[in-house]
């Protein structure tokens, strides 16, 4: 495509969207190889953004649209060769976004968890991303490259040496970081839809939602404190494993079950041994069972979103981001008998500081790596791959190891 600009950021001034703005300038300031652009709703907020990178960054072009506004989108995609989005709930503002890059063959990255949504997107749009050629990849945050990828590392690394794939994995995180407004406001909305359309429960309980299919190998889930059967640490649920796991199985279907179409995948917290561990366990399980049950509850769920839970625009401070941490273990055995570990670890909070770097390069790779992949809706283990793993490693504080 011969478009002005390589990538524009939708979404600039939103807290995610200004560390990325940062990664970005930091890594291909303004008249770098990437030709990139701040967009948004706000000309004003824009600038504030892009002054604040200081004078140097005056060249960088601010682009108004609105995330309702069709025209003004087909307008923005025309412009780039790939639009990174921050904009969200997804569910609430991003369908239109994502029409219009389907229809313009515009690549397009985001940082959605939202499943619900992202299923129906693929319905929607996929044959006609097909036909343009607009890569759509959904989840490049940290729901879900670091699951994704790691998975992908460990399989390939399996393969190369037994000969074929893992059928169970399991995956044990570790992490420290706080919560934005915007994911909260996410998640408060998919309970809104739940209590809109109840049949959603259904679909949302199908691990293989992503894969386009029902049934499949048996998952395991862990939904109370649990002790690990690969060390001494005792387990509790991990919030982000619902969106995980069905990216991870998207990525199989999507490889051609390079996996195996018997796969099972699970992921946990890792809270620590001993009693110390089994107390961490038992009441962050209290305190997420308690959030869901209230969440479910209109009255209750407009009393959270109201009073007690943060706000969109509110998240970790930057000192909180930068001393964000996370870890996470992949366990692997296949049925001979063969056992392999991986593990990925990243700087900064998950949530925000290594999801800003890993949407960032993310973007970058669509934009620079990709030539001749089809179009279509992918994950990041399934169009990326190792050229977005050689990014992170290099540039977003990111580290893949073999345990053994």
């Amino acid at each position: 495509m011969s478009r002005p600009l390589d990538v524009i950021v939708f979404g600039a001034s939103s807290f995610v969207g200004q560390i990325l703005v940062r990664h970005l300038w930091e890594r291909h300031g303004a008249d770098g190889e990437l030709r990139w652009a701040l967009a948004g709703r706000s000309e004003s907020r824009l600038r504030a953004v892009r002054d604040s990178l200081g004078e140097r960054a005056a060249g960088l072009p601010l682009l108004v649209a609105d995330s309702s506004d069709a025209a003004a989108l087909h307008r923005l995609c025309e412009q780039a060769r790939v639009i990174v989005s921050t904009v969200g709930p997804y569910a609430l503002y991003g369908s239109t976004l994502v029409a219009a890059c389907a229809d313009t063959g515009t690549d397009y990255c985001d940082l959605t968890g939202e499943v619900q949504w992202m299923r129906r997107m693929i319905t929607a749009h996929e044959a006609t991303a097909q036909r343009t050629g607009a890569r759509i990849v959904h989840a490049c945050g940290f729901d879900s490259i670091p699951s994704d990828l790691g998975m992908r590392f460990l399989q390939e690394a399996a393969i190369a040496r037994f000969g074929q794939p893992l059928r169970q994995v399991s995956m044990r995180v570790r992490l420290t970081g706080g919560v934005s407004g915007g994911t909260v406001a996410s998640m408060v909305n998919f309970f809104q839809e739940l209590a809109d359309n109840p049949a959603l429960a259904r679909d949302i309980r199908n691990p293989h939602l992503l894969a386009g299919i029902s049934g499949g190998a048996r998952q395991t889930e862990v939904l109370r404190p649990t002790r690990d059967a690969f060390s001494d640490n005792w387990l509790a649920p991990f919030i982000m494993a619902a969106i995980n796991t069905r990216v991870v199985h998207r990525s199989n279907a999507l490889s051609g079950w390079r996996w195996g179409q018997d796969l099972a995948y699970d992921e946990a917290w890792a809270t620590g041994s001993g009693v110390r561990g089994l107390a961490m366990a038992t009441g962050f399980t209290a305190a997420l069972g308690g959030f869901v049950a209230g969440a479910a509850i209109g009255p209750v769920r407009r009393l959270l979103s109201r009073h007690v839970l943060p706000k969109p625009g509110e998240g970790p401070s930057p000192e909180e981001q930068r001393n964000g941490r996370f870890e996470l273990t992949f366990h692997g055995r296949d049925d001979a008998g063969h056992r392999l570990t991986a593990r990925v670890t990243g700087e900064r909070d998950p949530g925000y500081g290594a999801t800003a770097r890993m949407l960032g390069e993310a973007a970058a790779c669509l934009a620079q790596d990709m030539a001749g992949r089809p179009g279509g809706f992918w994950t990041p283990a399934s169009l990326l791959g190792d050229a977005l793993q050689q990014r992170l490693q290099a540039h977003a504080g990111m580290r893949f190891q073999l345990l053994d």
